[in-house]
């Protein structure tokens, strides 16, 4: 009567909805080419991903055990007139009990957070002697500018790296603060009006990848993506030339043209004034300082 009472209501289509809409939801991922943070190119992103999958491993050891505790309780207590589960109303405590779901986590934070600290401190600089190349970034409404000082060249919503050399990003806001992210190269880092942030990242092999930004900042936040190219140093340097020689030049009044909210495509120049970013630093309340400098 129960089970009739059940497909009258509909539970049981209710629930194949449920269970195929549940299933749909871990394969349309694999319709995409990649997950992309899970594909790292390089060492600041193989670093965070090595931390993913630990942190994917040891919460599994307290999910999966959890899990299936859960599913032989619900069979072992369920109710039924042979059920003959042992009535114990005056137990209340178990040491050893309190010890594993006590324990355990704690053991987990702990290995978690020596992992962490260690990874976060050796992630602050480049582990190789090596220059850097420097890009200034300023995150607009809706867009990205990337300025070169070493070669006095800018781009807007897109940059070219090269490859198996670490690069130092600059970062300040001329808008509203936004999150900078290139998920196969490294984490996030916030930029903000007249504030300079640091983050160095490095592209191990040649590809385009996905830059982005990850803070919500208004009706054309979807379209704030930019493309980094990484190629070798030689096809890197050829690359810079050509846009010396051939681009416009980036004077005052297209910056402030550009500055003004809207959705703009890859852009390039083959030269801009030299203190421009000094500028949209200082006038956001900052201090520019030399990128060799501290704060």
């Amino acid at each position: 009567m129960g089970v009739r009472n059940l497909k009258k209501t509909g539970v049981s289509d209710k629930l194949k909805k449920f269970l195929f809409g549940f299933v749909l939801l871990f394969l349309l991922p694999g319709c995409s080419d990649r997950f992309v943070l899970l594909d790292p190119a390089g060492p600041v992103a193989q670093t965070e991903y090595r931390n993913i999958m630990l942190t994917m491993v040891l919460s599994a050891i307290v999910a999966i055990p959890v899990l299936a505790i859960m599913v032989y309780v619900v069979y072992r207590y369920r109710d039924r007139p042979e059920n003959q589960a042992p009535y114990t109303p005056n137990w209340d405590d178990s040491k050893i009990l309190e010890v594993i779901w006590w324990g355990i986590p704690i053991l987990i934070v702990a290995i978690l957070g020596v992992y962490t600290v260690r990874d976060t401190f050796s992630l602050t600089r480049p582990p190789s002697d090596q220059k850097p190349v420097t890009i200034q970034v300023v995150s607009l409404d809706w867009k990205w500018m990337f300025f070169y000082p070493e070669s006095n060249i800018s781009t807007v919503n897109y940059v070219e790296i090269p490859t198996g050399v670490p690069v130092q990003f600059v970062l300040t806001a001329d808008a509203p603060m936004n999150s900078f992210w290139v998920p196969q190269l490294g984490g996030q880092v916030y930029t903000m009006p007249g504030m300079e942030m640091y983050l160095w990242l490095q592209a191990d092999r040649s590809g385009v990848y996905e830059g982005k930004g990850a803070n919500f900042t208004g009706k054309g936040f979807a379209h704030m993506n930019f493309q980094v190219v990484a190629k070798p140093k030689s096809e890197f340097e050829a690359w810079v030339k050509s846009v010396k020689r051939s681009a416009p030049p980036l004077t005052n009044e297209k910056y402030n043209q550009l500055v003004k909210p809207s959705i703009a495509n890859k852009q390039l120049y083959s030269s801009y004034p030299t203190s421009l970013y000094k500028d949209i630093v200082n006038k956001n309340g900052g201090m520019y300082y030399t990128h060799h400098g501290h704060h």
